[in-house]
């Protein structure tokens, strides 16, 4: 498999040339392009700090360890990028990671958890953000569980590697304010 980037690369042209007439001669088909099998590149996504923790407490409570309903944490992600269809730019595919836990205050067996997922340029500023909710079960006799949540689809249109470069994924709970706060001040685990 020959990698469009390594086609920049000034010695591997001529070697990435010759492996890519290569190809096109094997007799696969002749439904392949040359770039078919190269890897899209990605951008950089990351879970947010302030909101990759979400602890949630019974109402008048307050904030100890018996007040608490569900304690979750973003514990990664799985991500894979593509070239969009009719270069209409770059498509990933990100699975998000959750661990979750059950307090002692909560009164059921599910808990629904909400999150977001962004694409944000290098100044910051939000082109397009959505929200998601996970459906989490606590079995008989588990408060612990780690879950995958559903694999979520984002097209980031333009040039891929403009794209790839100047655009950045970022992930992280939906918090109220107390929530947020909470997080600032205890600051990340």
């Amino acid at each position: 498999m020959v990698k469009a980037r390594n086609l920049r690369n000034g010695g591997m042209v001529a070697i990435g040339g010759a492996v890519l007439l290569l190809g096109a001669c094997s007799g696969g088909g002749g439904t392949a392009t040359p770039l078919s099998n190269a890897t899209a590149p990605c951008p950089r996504i990351a879970i947010l700090a302030d909101a990759a923790d979400l602890t949630r407490f019974r109402p008048g409570g307050g904030q100890d360890l018996t007040a608490m309903e569900l304690n979750a944490s973003l514990s990664g992600f799985q991500a894979k990028c593509d070239y969009a269809p009719r270069q209409a730019g770059l498509d990933v595919t990100l699975t998000p990671n959750f661990n979750a836990e059950r307090g002692p205050a909560a009164q059921g067996r599910t808990a629904e958890i909400p999150y977001m997922v962004a694409v944000v340029d290098n100044g910051n500023h939000i082109l397009s953000r959505a929200t998601y909710t996970m459906q989490v079960e606590f079995p008989s006799n588990v408060s612990r569980t780690k879950n995958e949540g559903e694999e979520l689809s984002i097209r980031i249109p333009g040039q891929p590697q403009a794209a790839a470069a100047q655009k950045r994924i970022l992930l992280g709970f939906v918090l109220s304010p107390e929530e947020l706060a909470l997080n600032r001040q205890r600051g990340p685990r």
